[in-house]
C-alpha cells in the first residue's frame, strides 16, 4: 500500500471546467459538493484506502522561526497556502493507476448547477524513504 495526498486548491491549479467559485454557488449546490465528498469518503472508508480528509478554513497563518530569544515571524512575501489549499484528503491504497482513478473521481464532485467541477487535483505520494545523498 502506498500513500498519496490529494490536494485541491482555491485558485493556483489550472481553471476547473465548471469553474464557478464556491462563493457563487446555491446553498443547494455547496450542501450536493459536501455531501459527493462524504460519499466519497465513506465508500473508501469502507475499502480500506481512507486515511483522513478535511476543508480547511481560508484564515491561516505562515510562521517561521527568527533566531534565539526573538518572536516567530508571521507571513511575508510569497504565495499564501491558505489561499491556494482548500482541503486535502489522504488516501492509501495498492497503485499509482488506483491513486489516479480515485483522483478522478473525486475531480467529478458537483459544482454548479450540479454539473461535475472537473477540478484540478494534486496528487502528492508521501515520501517513503529519505532521499540517498552522494558525494
Amino acid at each position: 500500500m502506498a500513500k498519496y495526498l490529494l490536494l485541491k486548491h482555491y485558485r493556483g491549479a489550472p481553471p476547473a471546467v465548471n469553474d464557478v467559485p464556491m462563493d457563487k454557488w446555491t446553498p443547494e449546490e455547496v450542501t450536493a459538493h459536501v455531501q459527493y465528498m462524504n460519499d466519497f469518503a465513506a465508500r473508501l472508508e469502507g475499502t480500506g484506502e481512507f486515511v483522513d480528509g478535511q476543508a480547511l478554513a481560508p484564515e491561516g497563518t505562515f510562521v517561521r522561526y527568527d533566531g534565539p530569544g526573538r518572536p516567530p515571524v508571521t507571513d511575508g512575501p510569497f504565495a499564501e497556502t491558505k489561499d491556494l489549499v482548500a482541503g486535502w484528503m489522504v488516501i492509501d491504497v495498492d497503485s499509482y493507476d488506483r491513486a489516479i482513478e480515485l483522483a478522478g473521481e473525486l475531480s467529478a464532485a458537483p459544482g454548479a448547477g450540479g454539473r461535475p467541477i472537473h477540478e484540478w487535483l494534486e496528487l502528492r505520494p508521501f515520501l517513503t524513504a529519505p532521499p540517498t545523498v552522494t558525494e
